[in-house]
């Protein structure tokens, strides 16, 4: 048995065992959490226990997740429930502050714990993987210091595994890219408001509608910097006119593309 066939057969075994009971997976509709919730569901179904996937419904990420959330849960057979969420009053994090991301897992996990409690459901299940243990995740501390289980990194099963394994489950979004908040679209210490990120979730659709995979708007006052996939720069030039086109009537003014291309946390260089 190789190293990922090791990490497969462990995972299951450890889902297996929350399964035995009703358990809820925090449930983005990205991959990570995807499989969480169909391993869940299988093992459920020998056990005839239920599962939840819990959908945040926030203006902090891009719009459209909820549709293909709903799906993905349906595909699953999990039981799909959606909780509105408004992090940056509820989770104080309205300045951006460089401890954003602990507060703001903090909030949410504290409102799917109550979801929980009212369910009568015992365990809490979410999608951070074993690639996410190296790098900047303040909010990995506030999801330990609750109680929430982390599957994927116990088994230190990384994003590359994940999608293999996902693939191999048949989920739909096993080549979804990561979308994680808006809020990292903006430097620590900027004042964010729920409008200049939906201008940052326009932006970001646009260029996907060019066929761009990974994309982010890095947004420093009105000057925005793009990244992209190193292979997908040649796009982002031949297509400039349109793109500026647009970029710019969002409001922004300077329209500039990063040359080291697309890197997840590039706003946390200097924490």
């Amino acid at each position: 048995m190789d190293d990922y066939e090791r990490k497969r057969e462990l995972l299951k075994k450890q889902i297996s065992g929350y399964a035995s009971k009703d358990v809820i997976v925090a449930f983005s509709g990205g991959v990570d959490s995807s499989l969480l919730l169909k391993i869940a569901c299988d093992a459920a179904k020998e056990r005839k226990t239920m599962v939840y996937g819990v959908f945040l419904h926030t203006m902090l990420h891009p719009q459209g997740e909820l549709e293909e959330a709903a799906r993905v849960a349906r595909e699953t057979g999990a039981v799909f429930r959606k909780l509105e969420i408004d992090e940056l009053e509820g989770a104080g994090i309205a300045d951006n502050p460089v401890d954003r991301c602990y507060r703001c897992k903090r909030y949410l996990f504290e409102r799917i714990l109550k979801e929980a409690d009212r369910l009568g459901v015992c365990k809490v299940l979410e999608g951070t993987n074993g690639d996410d243990l190296h790098v900047y995740r303040p909010g990995i501390r506030a999801i330990g210091e609750l109680g929430i289980v982390s599957p994927l990194a116990d088994v230190k099963l990384t994003k590359k595994e994940v999608r293999r394994m996902s693939e191999e489950y048949g989920i739909s979004v096993f080549k979804k890219p990561s979308t994680p908040c808006l809020a990292t679209r903006f430097p620590y210490g900027t004042r964010i408001s729920y409008e200049e990120m939906q201008k940052v979730g326009e932006g970001e659709a646009f260029l996907k509608t060019l066929g761009l995979y990974n994309v982010r708007l890095r947004v420093h006052d009105k000057i925005v910097r793009i990244e992209v996939d190193q292979e997908d720069m040649m796009t982002m030039i031949e297509q400039r006119g349109v793109i500026t086109e647009y970029l710019k009537s969002l409001g922004y003014i300077y329209i500039t593309l990063d040359l080291e291309g697309f890197r997840s946390g590039s706003m946390d260089i200097d924490i």
